[in-house]
């Protein structure tokens, strides 16, 4: 997981430009990305002076004229946007994401065995009673649930462009500063002492999920995580 945020200005064109594009080197590239005009402020966290000093001592350990930067490493701290950390990232996306990116293998057709994916509604709880677990609203006649009922192994991806802080700082949801989510677990039916909550978590967050046909035999599911993946520039 990187933790480290990195932003930079574009420079004017000319020798500036010129000379970001040739620097290949860690010596070079923080120098050049100083720009006291730009989004972000210049920090070292104190984790990055322990990770450091982990990595041993001595002349090999630090390079002359670094002083007390950690070596490899430079950051710059975020304006706004989610909780601090790696927990309190992951959980923010888990939260406030209203939809996400499912990927199943696909069951039947010419791409069974392929992977498929599927942008999906989902909810971890009501706005004030999150829990982490997504919650799902779905249908057996979406070629995802097909997927899940054959095999419930799924990822699900939360992508911080659906906050405010990539909007907000006009950032590609591709940026590696604006990051992403992954889930990874079965995605498996509510049970019945679960759905009145899973009733309340989609509901609240989706109304419009109320007055779809019930002709398509709405049920919930949830994904129980195994493994998550965070990338957070």
């Amino acid at each position: 997981v990187v933790v480290s945020s990195v932003s930079w200005p574009l420079p004017e064109a000319g020798a500036a430009a010129d000379e970001l594009h040739s620097s290949s080197t860690e010596e070079a590239l923080p120098a050049l990305l100083e720009e006291a005009g730009g989004l972000w402020k210049q920090s070292y966290p104190a984790s990055a002076y322990r990770e450091d000093a982990a990595l041993g001592s001595g002349p090999a350990a630090r390079r002359p004229g670094q002083g007390a930067a950690p070596s490899r490493m430079f950051s710059y701290r975020r304006e706004g946007g989610g909780a601090p950390g790696r927990a309190g990232t992951a959980r923010f996306l888990a939260q406030h994401n209203s939809w996400g990116f499912v990927a199943t293998r696909a069951a039947r057709g010419k791409i069974q065995g392929m992977p498929y994916g599927n942008c999906l509604l989902l909810s971890d709880g009501p706005v004030n009673n999150s829990t982490g677990i997504p919650f799902f609203y779905v249908t057996p006649k979406d070629n995802t649930v097909i997927d899940l009922l054959k095999n419930p192994m799924a990822s699900l991806t939360l992508p911080e462009a659906d906050g405010n802080f990539c909007r907000k700082n006009l950032i590609d949801p591709e940026d590696p500063r604006c990051a992403r989510l992954t889930l990874t677990g079965q995605m498996v039916t509510v049970p019945p002492e679960e759905v009145e909550f899973a009733k309340q978590a989609m509901f609240s967050r989706h109304p419009v999920v109320r007055k779809w046909p019930r002709s398509y035999e709405w049920f919930f599911m949830k994904m129980n995580i195994e493994h998550i993946w965070l990338q957070s520039w």
